[in-house]
Formats: C-alpha cells, structure tokens, sequence
C-alpha cells in the first residue's frame, strides 16, 4: 500500500468509527451518540455532569472543528467531503497541528480520568472502548504500546496528540499513531 493509500484507509476507518449512527454523515448528532458511549465507558452514569460534561466536550468538537468547515451552512459532512478535507491537512502541517492537534487535546481532556496529564492503559482501554467499540482485548494492548514510543507504560500528553495527529495527517506506515484505532489498515 502506498503512502497516500493508507492515509486514505486510516481517514475512511476514522470516518466509519465517527458516524456513530452509521448513516454516511457526520453530524452534530454522532458527537452526542459518541459522547455518552465514551462516557459509559468511563464508568459515568447516565444523565450524570460527568456524562453531560463528556457529551458537551464531542458537542464543542463538532462546533468548533466540524461545522465551520461545511459548505453552504450545511449541517452535515459526507464520507466524501470529510475525506477530501482531511486528507488537505497532510500537506498543511499548520493546519493539521492546529485543527487535529485541537481534536487531540479534547480527546485527552476525555481520556485523562485522573487527570494527571497521562492516560495509562487502563484509561485508554475505557477511552477506546467507547470511542472505538469493536476493537479486541489485545488490539488495544498493541495499539497503546505501539503509541508508548518512550515505553514508561503510559501516554503522556505528546504522545496522545502525536498520535492523533499522526492517524489523521500521516502517510508513513511506521507512524506510531496508525494504531490509534487499533490495527493500521495496512497491516489487516
């Protein structure tokens, strides 16, 4: 597989994961669904301030990230039109660390239950769990060691957002954050 053939895989996967209603579109309405699973996830209860606070958090994703970048006002994004623009930030270098570098810092925001600027396994395992849904026990472990480029067994909050970077804007097949959604399409 090519470069430019993987980034496109990792993008497609990534879009399918973010349609939470799997309607081919991405709305404002897959961030709530998103939301409440990770939040479930997390051990929060429904109708919780943790569950609203995490469900709040997708919701400024969508209408800070998203939303300004549909055509016309519109209120949705095709897999299409989310592909074509995804794939302009892996020449934008700026841009990607601004836009996915935002995206990841949310993500982390979410994915640091103790809040000690780390997310450890365990955090990742619910994180993913929600976010995710469908990757296996040891998807996970592999993905999570895979993004532990120092090996101190946990994500500090560089290498959560290089991670994140890296699946949204990388086309190197050795990136480490190919495996931020488990199992790199190129190696499945």
């Amino acid at each position: 597989m090519s470069g430019s053939e993987i980034l496109t895989a990792k993008i497609n996967h990534g879009f399918d994961h973010l349609d939470a209603d799997s309607d081919g579109r991405l709305t404002e309405h897959d961030h709530v669904l998103m939301g409440r699973r990770v939040a479930v996830a997390l051990g929060h209860a429904p109708g919780s301030d943790s569950e609203s606070r995490i469900v709040e958090a997708y919701v400024r994703i969508w209408r800070e990230l998203h939303l300004p970048h549909i055509p016309d006002g519109g209120t949705a994004i095709t897999k299409e039109h989310f592909l074509r623009s995804t794939r302009t930030l892996a020449t934008d270098p700026g841009a990607a660390q601004a836009t996915v570098g935002a995206l990841a810092e949310a993500f982390l925001a979410i994915a640091d239950i103790d809040r000690d600027g780390r997310v450890g396994p365990s955090e990742y395992r619910a994180f993913v769990a929600g976010h995710f849904p469908g990757l296996s026990e040891v998807e996970v472990e592999q993905a999570f060691a895979h993004m532990d480029t120092d090996g101190d067994g946990s994500l500090s909050a560089q290498e959560f957002v290089r991670a994140t970077v890296d699946y949204w804007t990388s086309s190197d097949p050795d990136a480490p954050g190919n495996w931020f959604m488990g199992t790199p399409a190129h190696l499945r």
